[in-house]
């Protein structure tokens, strides 16, 4: 294979494009039982399938209530109506945009916070100075499947007498101080999207310990119905169908395979990235585990010789497909921007800039990730002609 990089006209490192995510699913074997099951019974939602997969979770996340809804962002809405917020919630920007958009559909002001640039994570001394007399809750998010700061949240949450809630779309196969998320704050709230480690094909979970909250979320699913047609919230169709509940059980099993291999894949991308200059990766705290949803890194330009934009030009040559998580941050997507004020948030700044997502799936051979990591060192080899190109000198042009 040559060693010219594929965007200075070499042979790319892979001949067909390299998706940023494929996610694994089980065969239909595993499932047409059940299926048929559902299509005798004429039960597609609010069926045994539901009751299973609440319970599994619940076991497995090591809480007292898993409450199955129709994504993570109906789940958010639920949850922070159910605790009657308002006003402020302080939230970071790094992050995805349906971790402020459940806010604002909740009738509530976002309050942007700083992220640690390390862990990409919430910053509890940022979080706590974002705090007004107005804040009702922190939203924190474990960013790629990284558990957040959760001691130090709590900690600035119980001072100000406020609840702490958790984005967990990343957070299944993630592990904080060794145990499953769930537990950590008033509730955490899960995706079970395609992109995700645990699959229902589309849909969220709340793990809480909180029975009132469980509770008004279970009635708020269903459009705030307690039982009788009289609407005790004003609620949503959030339910989570019995074919989803099936993929999801099916998904649950293979979760901690899932989690280990992904944590393979980036300790290779660790050891083949981690030899050349200015690549840095997210730092993951002792007794942790980084479910790795995605596999980011963050380039230094002034080591690394080329720019993100430029490094991602020259991997989409070699078909490899990444993301530029999060750009632009959430402070200035044109929804949100009337929301932020001007509070410097110069790390997440620099991560909206610098960072760039490759890709990771639960099944990935290492083989792929080995050759990933060559591509990688080759477009380091020829950066200069790569920037060149990019920016090619007046005197040339």
């Amino acid at each position: 294979m040559s060693e010219i990089p594929a965007i200075l006209g070499g042979t790319p490192i892979f001949s067909q494009k390299l998706n940023i995510v494929r996610p694994v699913l089980p065969d239909f074997s595993e499932l047409s039982d059940s299926i048929r099951n559902i299509l005798d019974s004429g039960m597609v939602t609010k069926g045994q399938y539901l009751t299973q997969f609440e319970a599994a979770l619940a076991e497995h996340l090591g809480v007292r209530h898993a409450v199955a809804v129709s994504s993570c962002t109906s789940g958010l809405m639920l949850t922070h109506q159910a605790l009657g917020l308002t006003g402020e919630v302080v939230v970071p920007s790094f992050t995805f945009m349906a971790t402020v958009s459940s806010l604002i559909w909740c009738g509530l002001a976002p309050v942007f916070a700083d992220v640690d640039r390390d862990t990409t994570n919430l910053d509890p001394a940022s979080a706590e100075a974002a705090i007004t007399p107005r804040t009702s809750a922190i939203l924190a998010v474990h960013n790629f499947g990284n558990p957040a700061d959760v001691s130090r949240l709590q900690f600035v949450a119980d001072c100000h007498d406020i609840p702490l809630i958790f984005d967990a779309a990343h957070g299944f196969g993630a592990l904080y101080q060794s145990s499953p998320l769930g537990r950590q704050g008033k509730a955490n709230i899960f995706s079970m999207s395609p992109t995700k480690l645990l699959i229902t094909g589309e849909g969220g979970m709340v793990a809480t310990d909180d029975d009132d909250l469980a509770y008004m979320i279970r009635v708020g699913r269903e459009y705030g119905n307690s039982g009788n047609y009289d609407s005790l919230i004003a609620g949503l169709n959030a339910r989570l169908s019995e074919f989803h509940a099936i993929l999801g059980l099916a998904s649950l099993e293979r979760l901690e395979e899932a989690a280990r291999a992904r944590n393979t894949t980036s300790a290779i991308y660790q050891e083949g990235m981690g030899k050349l200059p200015g690549i840095g990766f997210q730092a993951v705290r002792p007794g942790d585990r980084c479910s790795y949803k995605d596999f980011s890194i963050t380039i230094d330009q002034g080591l690394f010789g080329l720019s993100r934009d430029a490094l991602a030009g020259a991997l989409h040559a070699e078909n490899i497909d990444t993301r530029n998580y999060y750009d632009p941050p959430v402070h200035r997507h044109i929804a949100y921007q009337k929301y932020y004020h001007g509070t410097p948030l110069p790390n997440t700044d620099w991560l909206a800039e610098n960072s760039l997502s490759f890709p990771i799936w639960s099944n990935m051979e290492d083989s792929t990730a080995w050759h990933i990591c060559e591509a990688m060192e080759r477009i380091y080899a020829h950066r200069q002609a790569i920037a060149d190109r990019e920016n090619p000198h007046p005197e040339n042009a």
